[in-house]
């Protein structure tokens, strides 16, 4: 699909109220898309919606909080309800913990697993098959440079984003001739909220190859738009995850504890 393309189609983009979502809204209504913005922060999306608004383009804005496993049925339903048909998918919803595995609490672990796996995977089933039917559409997946490797101290959260890669791959070979694909990015550290999320303070490496949101979500948009099936941003980013592959997995493992490790 060219750029021109997208111009009066509709995206859906979840985590929509700050950091990636924010950006990759912009970059998809500078396209003249219409907007779905979906987050649990109304005030936030408010801001986001008058700001898109003046883009000349349709925003529509739902507050929710999609780490419930109810929300993404009600969220399905409350757009086929007002008679959108969702072109463009952009499951960007997702937050990390930072910690050792046995120290964090159960219920945000879940919670972070819900959101990170079940919800973007009910999201990409309800709307993929709208798309299906009728021939054409694009997913757009948010994993992380921390699908390619075991990550000590982020165990469940990286494991979570080698879910959505593995997952992401194997739908967009699925989809093969029906005009829909599915493409996974995988950003390195972005400046966005996350850190403050996940609770981990900025180590040397993370200020190192930090990228601006606004790049990332502008590559990661020409990749989809592209139907790449995966592809990681930036190119120190890529070297990493390539290099990854021909590396032991404890070493693997090692190495990421050493890259995350607070001092």
């Amino acid at each position: 699909m060219a750029n021109a393309a997208l111009k009066g189609k509709t995206a859906l983009v979840t985590g929509a109220s700050s950091g990636l979502g924010v950006d990759f809204a912009r970059e998809l209504a500078a396209r003249g898309c219409n907007l779905v913005l979906v987050a649990r922060r109304e005030e936030l999306l408010k801001q986001v919606q008058a700001e898109l608004l003046q883009c000349g383009i349709k925003v529509a804005i739902v507050t929710l909080d999609l780490g419930t496993p109810e929300a993404p049925q009600a969220l399905y339903d409350l757009v086929r309800l007002q008679g959108l048909a969702v072109d463009v998918l952009v499951n960007n919803a997702g937050f990390g913990l930072f910690g050792k595995d046995l120290d964090l609490p159960w219920p945000k672990t879940r919670q972070m697993l819900q959101l990170n796996m079940l919800a973007l995977t009910e999201l990409t089933r309800l709307f993929a098959r709208d798309m299906v039917k009728r021939g054409n559409g694009h997913i757009l997946q948010i994993a992380s440079t921390g699908a390619y490797q075991p990550t000590p101290t982020y165990a469940a959260y990286a494991a979570t984003k080698a879910y959505v890669l593995s997952y992401g791959e194997a739908l967009n070979y699925e989809l093969r001739g029906s005009g829909v694909s599915c493409t996974v990015v995988s950003p390195g550290v972005t400046a966005t909220e996350f850190l403050q999320v996940s609770g981990q303070k900025l180590t040397w490496y993370q200020r190192r190859t930090m990228m601006s949101s606004a790049d990332a979500a502008r590559i990661g948009i020409r990749r989809m738009l592209a139907r790449r099936s995966s592809a990681v941003i930036g190119l120190f980013n890529w070297f990493a995850a390539f290099s990854v592959r021909f590396t032991p997995r404890s070493l693997a493992a090692a190495t990421g504890y050493l890259l995350m490790k607070n001092d």
